[in-house]
């Protein structure tokens, strides 16, 4: 696999000729993430490097040689798309008429703290493992977008998520990286005496010191706690080094520093937020902190937890009970005992706040306590909000179960992160130039019917044949050597976990082989995802399908490509056929990489499961397995897979090779339009931050300003 090796000798050289003097602050706005002029404005100055900077601006002016930028400062092509995309990042910036301003112009001044332990942003931006980290990046750029006064709080890994290489038997290689914050788009906060803002949170014995960056994601911006400072220790400095460590006193360090970190943040930088949101339970601790605080402010305990839920918002991602973040009482002892003296309640009374039973004695729930202390809950789909309704029903026991406050808003994606650019021009010519300002809009997607069905499939074509060149071009793919832009692609990508079920379509190997190897109708699959370094099921389940790309029965048609991060996952999502997604029913909470390959006219062929149930529509993909749920997980799985195989069969691989006198397979571009029509505006992300709008965030403000939730 390819290292970068790119040094930073460069550094600190290069003079920015005045006709290109702002591509620096630019470089410093992930808004250019999600703007194609803005990124070709950088690859244009080097292609090579910028693929070897991992796509990262601040990384590639870093260590562009001086010749390159006085080139392009005289080049009157580029210059004319410089000054175009900077006119639209200030137009975009400055905006005053935004769809947030129009909806809600009594909201001046508020603001809506967005607590995430992951910000899935980009990939040169590693503080994400997966759907949960991309799902806030998504939020906080259609926030962006609709000028929602949003601000993220996070954590700064300096070590980020691990990268991820197989050693020769397929087995998982971890490794991290160092991130150096030279090299990233953040800058330091600093206090009203101009020096680098610190905040401190009592750990047992000790203070941990953290300092504040910003990130900015166009209007948005998100601040991160980082303990690598001096006054730290080294072990303690280490305790933001990477995601989800094993280690319990570390992770409970970890969700101090995001939940009290960040309160204590916010309040030092003088930010008071109307309305306070709990992307999944890991920031919980906040409610501690902001009870305390009013406490401590003169309020008695039991206004204060009347005043704290009714500004609280929270989103839980959870459909498995033992996947909800829990602590030992040994480390609540530890770590939290100061906040019943501030509180003013005995240690039993604290316990209760959050107590679930343990296999050895009381554990102190994060997610319980995050619903218990929270106005307003919602699950992230419709199905997933009865299954947490069912999980949780026992903290309501005088309610009828569907009567359990948790609603849902289903998860969606921020549709110009994910889409193709050949995609979106196509969009541009058949939707109208103002597609963008309608991406909730189903009636402007109903356009999609009168693309061409030669010019989507040519750019389909396009799409596939460039995801077959990326996968040899950059040696990361296990197998796939004959692979080809011909034949039916099927595309698997995500968390390799049990659940997850990636094997399932091996199940019945001499099936799989059948369909596989059919000289008329050709298959291949490309499966990527990581496992989490302690889950050795799911690293089984990438050793099962390395070797199952390099035998010979598979005859090079099967690939599992290596460090899976969101440059791998677009290459995927626009270039294969079909996006598979077989999880055991109802364990996927919503799930978003069929809505991503969707938008690019790409099938789901999907497990009923988190989103699908609502998405699918009988014309834009399949439906693998039905309603019925066996308790015997084998038997499920033998359902599933003969669901799946007869799909394939009857269904799928006669449709796609379905061609007429001009090659094209008509039956399979009306279910792509479908794709495209029906999934785009119903799964946006621009149409789940409203929901948040108007279904969570203004009636939470209205009982803040109540001080009370009835």
């Amino acid at each position: 696999m390819k290292k970068h090796s790119v040094t930073s000798s460069a550094r600190g050289r290069s003079i920015f000729p005045a006709s290109i003097g702002r591509l620096p602050e630019l470089a410093h706005n992930l808004w250019w993430s999600w703007n194609s002029s803005a990124r070709r404005l950088f690859a244009d100055l080097d292609r090579d490097l910028w693929e070897d900077v991992n796509h990262n601006p601040v990384r590639l002016l870093a260590v562009i040689p001086q010749t390159k930028l006085d080139q392009v400062a005289n080049n009157d092509s580029y210059l004319r798309d410089y000054t175009q995309t900077l006119g639209d990042f200030d137009e975009y910036i400055v905006a005053r008429n935004t769809w947030f301003r129009r909806e809600f112009p009594d909201w001046e001044n508020a603001v809506i703290a967005y607590f995430s332990p992951e910000f899935g942003l980009h990939e040169s931006l590693p503080f994400y493992a997966g759907g949960l980290g991309v799902l806030s990046g998504d939020h906080s750029k259609a926030a962006s977008d609709l000028g929602i006064p949003l601000v993220g709080v996070g954590c700064f890994y300096r070590q980020g998520y691990f990268r991820q290489s197989l050693s020769a038997d397929g087995s998982q290689d971890e490794y991290w990286e160092y991130l150096d914050h030279i090299n990233q788009p953040i800058v330091p906060v600093r206090g009203n005496d101009g020096l680098p803002l610190r905040v401190v949170v009592e750990l047992p014995g000790r203070l941990l010191h953290l300092r504040v960056w910003k990130l900015q994601v166009g209007r948005v911006p998100i601040f991160l706690m980082d303990a690598d400072t001096p006054e730290n220790n080294l072990s303690d400095c280490q305790l933001t080094a990477r995601l989800y460590t094993v280690d319990r006193d570390v992770r409970i360090s970890q969700e101090l520093v995001l939940g009290v970190g960040g309160v204590r943040a916010l309040r030092a930088m003088g930010i008071c937020p109307s309305v306070w949101h709990m992307n999944e339970g890991h920031s919980a601790f906040m409610i501690l902190e902001r009870i305390a605080q009013r406490v401590e402010a003169g309020s008695d305990f039991e206004s204060a937890v009347d005043a704290v839920r009714a500004s609280t918002v929270f989103t839980t991602h959870t459909p498995v009970a033992a996947g909800n973040e829990m602590f030992e009482e040994s480390l609540v002892d530890a770590y939290l005992s100061s906040y019943q003296e501030r509180m003013g309640i005995t240690k039993e009374d604290f316990m209760a706040l959050a107590e679930v039973p343990g296999v050895n004695g009381h554990m102190f729930s994060l997610s319980k306590l995050a619903l218990r202390f929270s106005g307003l809950r919602n699950g992230v789909s419709l199905l997933h909000a009865g299954v947490s309704q069912r999980m949780w029903s026992n903290l309501w026991p005088q309610k009828a179960r569907a009567e359990v406050p948790i609603q849902h808003v289903t998860n969606g994606v921020h549709v110009e992160s994910w889409l193709s650019p050949r995609i979106g021009l196509l969009f541009y010519r058949y939707l109208g130039e103002d597609w963008r300002e309608h991406i909730d809009d189903r009636e402007t997607w109903q356009r999609v019917h009168s693309i061409p069905d030669d010019e989507l499939w040519d750019v389909h074509s396009y799409l596939k044949l460039k995801l077959i060149r990326f996968l040899r071009a950059r040696d990361i793919a296990w197998g796939g050597e004959l692979m080809d832009a011909d034949s039916l692609t099927i595309g698997f990508a995500r968390r390799f976990t049990a659940y997850k079920r990636a094997g399932l379509v091996l199940h019945d190997m001499e099936r799989f082989l059948t369909l596989l190897n059919n000289p008329d109708r050709r298959l291949q699959f490309v499966f990527a995802g990581k496992a989490h370094p302690a889950d050795e099921a799911g690293k089984r389940l990438i050793e099962q399908i390395c070797r199952v790309s390099t035998s010979a029965e598979c005859g090079g048609r099967v690939a599992f490509v290596q460090d899976y991060d969101q440059n791998v996952a677009r290459h995927l999502l626009h270039g294969v056929d079909v996006w598979l997604n077989t999880p055991r029913r109802p364990q996927e909470a919503s799930g978003t990489s069929g809505q991503k390959a969707a938008l690019n006219g790409v099938l789901n062929l999907s497990i009923k499961d988190g989103w699908w149930p609502e998405g699918f529509n009988g014309s834009n993909g399949w439906e693998i397995g039905g309603d019925s749920i066996s308790a015997d997980d084998d038997v499920q799985d033998v359902r599933d897979a003969e669901s799946l195989y007869a799909l394939l069969e009857s269904e799928v691989l006669p449709r796609y090779y379905s061609r007429d006198e001009h090659n094209l397979p008509r039956e399979w571009l009306v279910m792509m339009k479908s794709s495209i029509s029906s999934v785009t505006p119903r799964f946006s992300a621009c149409r789940m931050v409203k929901e948040y709008c108007t279904r969570m965030y203004t009636p939470a403000r209205g009982y803040a300003r109540l001080g009370r939730f009835d």
